[in-house]
């Protein structure tokens, strides 16, 4: 093959697939002539490939590409050989079968033209022209390979299901080909938005590497024109909601079985069943299996074993129907690129798991949600590839209406640590000049970033921060970053293959049953039948990676007791995620708290329960709740060894009662472990009192009275003048915008230093003295600090603007009897809703008869927001509320003279309001004035 921008040189190749055969009866096949003129016509094709399920796309496209490269552009080293090919699957049974189905249509075995390789397991060979492989692990090549030298073009399939690593290895190939003129790239799927995917490949008009995407000619787009089959949708909704607070509800997984008790009996053909995961693939298939005694289920998932895997999707050898009927319950493995022979029904729970991650709490994993129409109409897809078949979903139809239209994608909801460290390996930290088809979302970036930066993998907590030596290291781990880090750390203390064996448990997808991983790891080690699918395979390449790290100086280690399983996960595991270590809190058996400041509570039946030290490995969020899912029990020694990364010791203040108390506090991340009476600093005060500031503000924004939430901080008056002017000021910011701040409790507390910072510091040292305004740090009179909190507030104005702030958000109003009355303000926060943000008017609460002879109420911001007028009694009780004064005079007036005239005999109730002259007095006294 010539060198990118080499010389080309034209020879003759001899087939190396008979793209007849392989395409024979595929709709699909009508896409090799168009390849082949498409690769004639330039070099290096960039392409999108629209394709319907069952039409063939993913076995015909990649060796016609091979075949069409090496005829045009004479793409292999030798002659006589076709290019080499990389195609992306999503998942390991996917590429699996996919270079299985292959290899058989061209005659051969595979790992000789065709091949595959997945996550701990290559079968390929010199002669391989067609390598199907997850995106994962060409993700990986990308990183430590970015030319990839000796591939000659790349499909990436099913790209609509936007998982993380898809998107990623998209932008990298789609920064790669641009400096690779030689290199094609076609990506696929069958519910893909065409048009986008064609403007992403479009040629870039300006230099390469200039990270200007999409400008030139959008990619050609290749559809194919199939006829489905009849596809008939049932629905079969549950009597219950699917799911509560604490996952799916077992008696929704009854309903799917006895769905699939319906679905046997209504007609022919073996039933393919979609569950959400791991848990409710089994005891849907255990059920079933109750119920129907002459039925084999079966049961596939990312980490059934491969002989199992390879029985599902090799059929029954009677097809016709005259052997026992097959149900297979799966995860979404098998909602796109496989076909499982013999399915004419499919039973669709309509729930599937997705990875979410809460910036906040730190915790990530996998929730339960419905699923999209899209990945719906996927499923339903795999009853009618092989002829017409019935979708039974587990919903209302009405339900199904509210369904999203498509799956979001995961770089909007998943953890971000590993995308970020690729992405500052691949030297585009932060996706800065990378096209991603979707941007990194800041929080979780962030979040991602200074997690990295804690495992020394990151320069700064930046998010254009860029990879260390340590976060390289990292990166070259085919596991998460956390794993990464516990592997190559503890593989000189426990040894290599010790830490291994840990870190391969970590990095598979198994769960123990009573959240105890050390008793999982036990088990595992003392019994083969008893290891996780893949954790033997896992451990042998995780070992030689462990190897050339054992040698690393370790000698800090404490030597720990207790078992071996326990002694080697705990240090892999604290090694590997030290912010979740987590101590028991005071008086509980079950609520702990970790580094990270989370809290979190033990499921009911863990074997956790009453361990002072435990640390984390997986959580997710439940009801509101982060509840420990599994994790290993640790000592004192290993958590302060292995967090020492976290350990600080600080002096701060509290305040409670108006007082300010100093400690000196010595901490695991946010887990105390001493706390020491100490006098309080300068520092320390201004801590206090930001914080205790801070505090006060979350109370105002749930309407507590002012001079209740500044107690001790700020005299009652000074606090309604603050709480006045906050409430003028958000109702200008609401309409007006910028350049009026936001003075919402959220947005103070975010920028308090900016506004209330040297107040704060001038209280702080008077507090630090002894002087007058503060408390000092133990015995003597309670004083106050004294934070002029409204002048504070001023300096946000803006200037010239703040001239008018009184003229259109007046503190006071003149009513037509003469009398100057406040107007109160809602709260900034007042002005948003659960159904969207909307403009809370300010209220003037002024007795009825000071309004007489008034047309209309007043209206601030020039004009724009009517005042909503509050008219009471003589005996200042509420008679009427109304924005529209005129409105109220013609109609509900009249009402409420009735009922109050007698009950106020000395007071004016004229019948015309509007002519009657206004007044603050009783008639006798009015007359006389």
């Amino acid at each position: 093959m010539s060198a990118p921008g080499g010389t080309l040189t034209h020879v003759t190749v001899h087939p190396a697939f008979d793209l007849d055969r392989i395409g024979a009866g595929l709709p699909a096949g009508v896409l090799v002539d168009q390849i082949g003129r498409l690769t004639a016509e330039r070099r290096g094709l960039r392409a999108v490939v629209e394709a319907p399920p069952g039409s063939g796309k993913t076995t015909v496209v990649p060796p016609a590409l091979a075949m069409a490269l090496a005829t045009t552009h004479t793409a292999a080293e030798d002659a006589g050989t076709c290019a080499r090919i990389l195609v992306s699957q999503p998942r390991r049974v996917a590429a699996r079968a996919a270079a299985h189905r292959l290899a058989h249509l061209s005659g051969r075995e595979v790992g000789g033209a065709v091949g595959y390789t997945v996550r701990g397991e290559r079968r390929t060979g010199q002669d391989t022209r067609v390598e199907f492989a997850t995106t994962g692990v060409i993700l990986r090549r990308l990183l430590n390979d970015p030319d990839l030298p000796g591939v000659d073009a790349v499909v990436l399939d099913e790209v609509h299901e936007r998982s993380l690593e898809t998107d990623l290895t998209f932008a990298m190939l789609r920064e790669l080909v641009d400096l690779r003129d030689d290199l094609s790239l076609i990506v696929m799927s069958a519910t893909l938005d065409a048009e986008d995917w064609a403007r992403r490949l479009a040629e870039s008009d300006s230099a390469p590497g200039s990270a200007v995407f999409g400008a030139g000619h959008p990619a050609p787009i290749l559809r194919v024109e199939a006829q489905p089959h009849p596809l008939t949708v049932r629905w079969s909704p549950p009597p219950r909601r699917a799911m509560d607070e604490r996952g799916v509800r077992p008696d929704f997984l009854t309903h799917v079985a006895g769905t699939v008790d319906d679905a046997l009996a209504a007609g022919p053909g073996d039933v393919l069943v979609f569950a959400p995961g791991h848990r409710e693939v089994d005891r849907i298939a255990d059920q079933v299996r109750s119920r129907r005694s002459g039925v084999e289920v079966l049961t596939l998932t990312g980490s059934t074993p491969r002989r199992e895997q390879s029985t599902v999707l090799a059929g029954r050898e009677d097809p016709a129907g005259s052997g026992r009927r097959r149900v297979v319950v799966a995860t979404s493995v098998a909602e796109s690129a496989l076909t499982v022979p013999g399915v004419r029904i499919v039973v669709d729970s309509c729930l599937a798991r997705v990875p979410h991650f809460d910036t906040g709490r730190g915790v990530g994993g996998l929730t339960t949600v419905r699923v999209s129409k899209a990945s719906g109409d996927q499923r339903a897809g795999r009853a009618a590839r092989e002829g017409p078949g019935t979708v039974w979903r587990c919903s209302s139809e009405a339900e199904w209406a509210a369904f999203p239209a498509h799956t979001s994608p995961e770089i909007l909801t998943a953890d971000l640590t590993g995308a970020v460290l690729d992405l500052a390996v691949w030297g585009s930290p932060g996706g800065t000049g990378l096209p991603l088809p979707t941007p990194l979302p800041d929080l979780p970036l962030r979040a991602a970033t200074r997690t990295l930066h804690g495992l020394d993998a990151l320069e700064s907590p930046a998010p254009a921060a860029r990879a260390t030596a340590r976060g390289r290291a990292l990166a070259a781990v085919p596991a998460d970053p956390r794993t990464a880090r516990g592997l190559l750390l503890a593989a000189p203390v426990v040894g290599p293959r010790q830490a291994a064996e840990c870190a391969a448990l970590l990095s598979l997808d198994v769960r123990a049953d009573d959240g105890d991983l050390t008793a999982l790891l036990r088990r595992a080690r003392g019994s083969h039948d008893a290891a996780p699918a893949g954790w033997r395979r896992e451990v042998q390449r995780l070992s030689r990676i462990a190897r050339a790290h054992a040698d690393a100086d370790m000698s800090s280690a404490p030597r720990l007791a207790g078992s071996p399983a326990a002694r080697d996960l705990g240090i892999v595991l604290a090694l590997s995620r030290p912010d979740m270590i987590a101590r028991l809190r005071a008086g509980s058996d079950s609520d702990y708290l970790l580094a990270s400041g989370t809290g979190a509570q033990l499921q009911r039946g863990s074997a956790l329960h009453g361990e002072e030290w435990i640390v984390v490995a997986d959580a997710a969020m439940v009801g509101g709740r982060t509840l420990v899912r599994a994790g290993a029990v640790i000592d004192e020694a290993t958590a302060l060894w292995a967090g020492s990364g976290l350990r600080s010791t600080h002096d701060s203040a509290d305040w409670r009662d108006g007082r300010l108390r100093g400690r000196r506090i010595e901490s695991l991340g946010a887990i105390t472990l001493t706390s020491t009476p100490v006098g309080v600093t300068e520092d320390s005060a201004s801590a206090g009192i930001a914080d205790a500031v801070r505090g006060a503000l979350g109370r105002l924004a749930v309407g507590d009275p002012p001079g209740a939430a500044f107690a001790g901080l700020a005299d009652a008056g000074e606090a309604e003048s603050f709480e006045a002017l906050r409430g003028r000021l958000g109702l200008l910011q609401q309409v007006r915008g910028e350049p009026w701040p936001d003075v919402r409790s959220e947005a103070l507390a975010g920028t308090l230093d900016d506004w209330l910072g040297l107040e704060i510091r001038r209280a702080a040292r008077m507090l630090a003295s002894g002087g007058t305004g503060g408390a000092g740090s133990g015995a003597g009179p309670k004083r106050t600090v004294r934070l002029r909190l409204c002048e504070a507030l001023q300096g946000l104005l803006p200037w010239p603007e703040a001239v008018d702030l009184d003229r259109m958000v007046p503190h006071r109003v003149t009513v037509p009897s003469g009398s100057s009355v406040r107007l109160a303000y809602p709260r900034p926060e007042e002005h948003a809703a659960d159904d969207g943000p909307h403009t809370s008017p300010p209220v003037l609460a002024v007795k009825l008869q000071e309004m007489f002879g008034a047309s209309d109420g007043p209206a601030v911001v020039d004009g724009r927001v009517p005042v909503l007028v509050h008219l009471l009694s003589p005996a200042r009780r509420p008679l009427a509320v109304t924005a529209d004064l005129a409105s109220f005079w013609n109609g509900a007036y009249a009402h409420v003279r009735a009922e109050n005239r007698g009950r106020y005999p000395k007071h004016p109730w004229p019948e015309d309001p509007r002519s009657a002259p206004p007044t603050k007095h009783t008639s006798k006294r009015s007359t006389r004035a």
